[in-house]
């Protein structure tokens, strides 16, 4: 049937030149339909493995105290520079206690002057810094630039034994010796900026300088005091023994001033409408929604504060003795073997998605085929059995660089333990609570939300990190 054209003055249906409908169209009947609708939707939450895999640990004084036996040997950290040109790059002072001759050394006017007398060296690919055996007769601050370590083997073959990066002393080992040596060469595997110390110098300065001095013989007496293999007081022990010696007698000796971790916590108000609340409850209910999208939002911090907080996270606070550098820059086997061999029963790896992506391309290259195992029912990535988790929150760097973090987890290993309170008021989860802050005179409802939470690492070598990973592709 043909269906006659309607007049030009005569009421057209939406859209000019369109045919016309000979029955009820979609848009009209949509009208009068009830819609299926999802619950809301959000983009931003991940698989947040970290939260999952660290076993949790009930503060009910809201401090937690991680007592350890006294240590002797202290590790070092890494100092930091300010930058005013090329050749105007100056250690800050403070940062030099971070150097295990300095520790506890509160002389700021000593430290400050003693700042000034590092000199700015460049540093070209190859050259040799320092040669194994050899007087030491300067200290360097590695300003930028990549520097590898290495011995002497049994048949002179060249044996590397660590890499050296931004922020680290060398040289410095060497104060309270008689004759100073190089234990080590040094090689520049990059170009790069060092600040040099003449040995000399710094003896002059300890000479004038009586706190400084004091400083110095306090680390030597304290080196020299025994110690086991991780630097803590020794034991007095005997083994092997016949007949009926005189057993030594000794003690375990405590830190005194162990670290305490406070909770911290994620805060926020939700606010909703009264009508809103009232109104348009149906099919689902708009207080829960935004409550459970709150709660998503605040999880997703929680797992970043226990990554990038600097007061408790772990990029921050995993000891430097425990952090290596890549052998080459994109992660290896080997890194992560190396990395592996640093503590007992690493329990998982976490990494950015790239740097796992990165690293399975040097699997590719090499024809090996990593693991898998199975975590709360996922088949997830392992290497040596150990889990290889996606965690988005460690950051990439400016220069395409990220690390992988290495973690022993539990109480009863000496391991890394989440931080929370349970039982506390209007507790909605674990360590969250939900609590009415009432109605405005603009009748808004007022919730404050709150997460408590920390994270502590029990023993030194119960996490560890490879540092400077790069992600990017390489030319092939």
């Amino acid at each position: 049937m043909t269906v006659p054209e309607s007049p030009p003055d005569s009421a057209a249906a939406p859209g000019a030149g369109d045919e016309q409908l000979t029955s009820l169209g979609t848009q009209a009947a949509r009208r009068l339909a009830t819609t299926a609708k999802s619950a809301p939707q959000m983009q931003a939450i991940t698989s947040r493995w970290l939260l999952k895999t660290l076993p949790w640990v009930d503060v009910k004084g809201g401090t937690y105290r991680v007592n350890r036996r006294l240590q002797l040997r202290v590790g070092r950290g890494r100092v930091q520079f300010d930058h005013n040109g090329a050749d105007d790059i100056k250690v800050v002072p403070q940062t030099l206690t971070e150097l295990p001759a300095l520790r506890g050394y509160t002389d700021t006017a000593a430290l400050a002057e003693l700042a000034s007398r590092f000199r700015v060296r460049e540093v070209r690919a190859g050259q040799l810094l320092c040669d194994e055996g050899q007087p030491v007769t300067e200290a360097f601050l590695v300003v930028h630039g990549r520097f590898t370590r290495y011995t002497s083997g049994e048949y002179g073959e060249e044996q590397v034994t660590g890499i050296v990066t931004d922020g680290a002393g060398l040289g410095d080992e060497a104060i309270g010796e008689e004759d100073p040596r190089w234990r080590s060469s040094v090689r520049a595997e990059t170009a790069g900026v060092v600040l040099a110390l003449n040995w000399d110098t710094l003896e002059r300065f300890a000479a004038r300088t009586p706190s400084f001095s004091a400083q110095l013989a306090a680390f030597a007496e304290r080196q020299s005091r025994p110690v086991n293999r991780k630097g803590e007081a020794e034991v007095p022990l005997q083994a092997g023994h016949v007949g009926e010696p005189v057993l030594p007698g000794g003690f375990v000796d405590y830190d005194l001033a162990p670290r305490e971790y406070e909770l911290s916590l994620t805060q926020t108000v939700l606010r909703v409408h009264t009508r809103i609340a009232d109104l348009y409850n149906s099919p689902m209910n708009q207080t829960e929604q935004q409550l459970r999208l709150t709660v998503e939002e605040i999880r997703e911090r929680q797992e970043w504060e226990l990554v990038n907080n600097r007061e408790f996270g772990l990029l921050h606070n995993v000891d430097h003795g425990q952090r290596i550098s890549t052998s080459s820059g994109p992660p290896t086997p080997d890194d992560l073997d190396e990395l592996l061999s640093m503590r007992r029963k690493t329990r998982v790896f976490l990494a950015h998605p790239k740097v796992i992506a990165a690293f399975f391309r040097q699997c590719n290259r090499r024809g090996l085929m990593p693991g898998t195992t199975d975590i709360e029912g996922h088949q997830v990535p392992a290497w040596r059995g150990v889990p290889f988790l996606p965690c988005g929150k460690i950051p990439i760097g400016p220069h395409h660089t990220s690390s992988v973090i290495a973690l022993r987890t539990g109480e009863a290993d000496q391991g890394v333990v989440g931080l929370y309170q349970t039982g506390i008021p209007e507790e909605f989860q674990p360590g969250l609570n939900v609590r009415f802050m009432g109605i405005d005179s603009t009748a808004i409802v007022n919730y404050l939300v709150t997460a408590y939470y920390s994270l502590a690492i029990l023993v030194p070598d119960a996490a560890g990190i490879l540092e400077n990973v790069q992600v990017g592709r390489t030319a092939e």
